[in-house]
């Protein structure tokens, strides 16, 4: 295994030979702001990364974590086995629209299941697909529309939970109105620069079933001018990289 197919931080390491989608900011970024709570799903787990970050920050958490793709899924938890996280993590390889028909038969949905829920979701809606197979189907929403995914996530997300995800800037309205379809209000809104002069690349969400009468919308930005890390982004990132 190369180098480039491990991914070291502070306290757990990602191995990534064998998933589509390796290491990336939006995971990081969406790992490093994400609200938790004692029950966390995080949707599309890949490599596990999302899922290992939420275990370190809410140290009380039981986190399940989704995958479709079996390759994905075998890695995911190969990482978290390896990791001091092990006893509060679940890999289940399913996807979501499955897990909440299972989900549904033995549990009620009166309360919801969980406090958080997070998701890095497939964002290509339309857009010429990848050759390879599993990276199509981690970027593409053909296996999981964000219609599923809110659906998904109305049903499982407790009363009081919050729902966090990051997508690209071009899919934020597309997003949000499928939120508001399935009863979910957002709550926060982060819009992502990688330096401050530049377009917003990419939207920290969080929504909740419970309308908010002040969202906490910021602009920030990753990068200094001189290619160092953004105060904010250095201090949510900080416990996290070597």
């Amino acid at each position: 295994m190369s180098m480039k197919d491990v991914f070291r931080f502070k306290q757990f390491s990602i191995k990534q030979d064998r998933c589509a989608m390796k290491v990336g900011t939006d995971g990081v970024l969406l790992g490093c702001w994400a609200q938790g709570g004692e029950n966390v799903l995080d949707i599309g787990t890949g490599t596990g990364l999302i899922a290992l970050m939420m275990a370190q920050r809410f140290p009380d958490a039981h986190i399940d974590a989704l995958e479709i793709d079996s390759s994905a899924a075998k890695q995911a938890v190969e990482n978290v086995v390896q990791s001091s996280f092990k006893s509060r993590i679940n890999v289940i390889e399913e996807s979501l629209q499955e897990y909440v028909s299972r989900v549904e038969v033995i549990c009620s949905f009166n309360q919801g299941k969980y406090d958080a829920i997070v998701s890095n979701p497939p964002f290509f809606i339309n857009s010429l697909k990848n050759p390879n197979a599993e990276r199509a189907q981690a970027r593409h929403t053909d296996t999981l529309s964000y219609a599923d995914l809110f659906v998904g996530v109305a049903k499982l997300l407790k009363d009081a939970g919050v729902f966090s995800a990051i997508i690209p800037a071009e899919c934020e309205e597309r997003f949000c109105s499928e939120a508001f379809l399935q009863g979910m209000f957002l709550t926060r809104k982060y819009m992502v620069r990688t330096v401050a002069h530049k377009k917003t690349k990419r939207c920290l969400l969080a929504f909740s079933k419970q309308r908010s009468a002040i969202i906490d919308n910021q602009d920030v930005y990753l990068q200094n001018p001189d290619g160092s890390k953004s105060d904010w982004f250095n201090e949510k990132s900080l416990e996290f990289y070597l």
